[in-house]
């Protein structure tokens, strides 16, 4: 067996941990939903009639973007609660497959909060077509990318829950304009562009650099 099919085997074993965790838990993922519906629901009650689809996008990234905060926040909750880090780091397998999995799981966990977000939001404000789903994926991949490598980050301190949001808004900025850009810019091309590029950038930036991270 290659080293790569061995490394493709780590990241998916440990994606499925974090899914069936979840699955049993059922701590994460109802959060996030309900958030993200309720923010929508809200969202539409409080703006006045008319209102633009330029605002109605910005409202939508603000619930997709603190949506996944509330999840990247309980990303490494069960290996801190657990004490499983340790042995996560102590496993015969490359680090950084650790940060790779853990991201896959969070993206499938966000990928859920959008499939309820979407069609709340073409219900409630304007409709959404191919290309601004495609921006959504890509904004999400670099969410994932970035989000699970600061939360492992703010893991090890004690005020995480303040940490994680001044090291991850920041970042997440490119991702917001890029996400409500590819949304209602008749340039949707070059934002779509953009937001590919800064995906793979910060990929591989917490690729090489979580090993790191996670040892200190």
């Amino acid at each position: 067996m290659s080293s790569l099919t061995l490394y493709a085997s780590d990241v998916v074993a440990l994606a499925r941990k974090d899914l069936r965790l979840e699955l049993r838990a059922r701590d994460t993922l109802p959060a996030m939903l309900l958030f993200v519906l309720s923010t929508l629901v809200v969202f539409h009650f409080a703006l006045p009639t008319g209102t633009s689809a330029d605002a109605a996008y910005g409202l939508l990234w603000i619930a997709i973007v603190f949506t996944a905060l509330l999840g990247l926040a309980r990303a490494w909750a069960p290996e801190r609660e657990g004490g499983a880090l340790d042995g996560l780091v102590l496993a015969p397998c490359d680090r950084s497959a650790i940060w790779l999995g853990k991201t896959l799981a969070v993206l499938v966990f966000l990928t859920a909060a959008e499939l309820v977000a979407l069609p709340a939001f073409a219900l409630f404000f304007a409709p959404v077509d191919l290309v601004a789903v495609a921006g959504v994926v890509l904004a999400s991949v670099g969410i994932c990318t970035v989000g699970s490598l600061l939360a492992a980050m703010a893991a090890a301190s004690r005020g995480r829950e303040v940490i994680l949001p001044l090291l991850f808004l920041p970042l997440a900025i490119p991702l917001i304009v890029g996400g409500v850009g590819a949304g209602i810019s008749p340039q949707a091309a070059s934002y779509l562009s953009f937001l590919a590029l800064y995906d793979v950038v910060f990929a591989i930036l917490a690729w090489a650099t979580f090993e790191y991270v996670i040892t200190e």
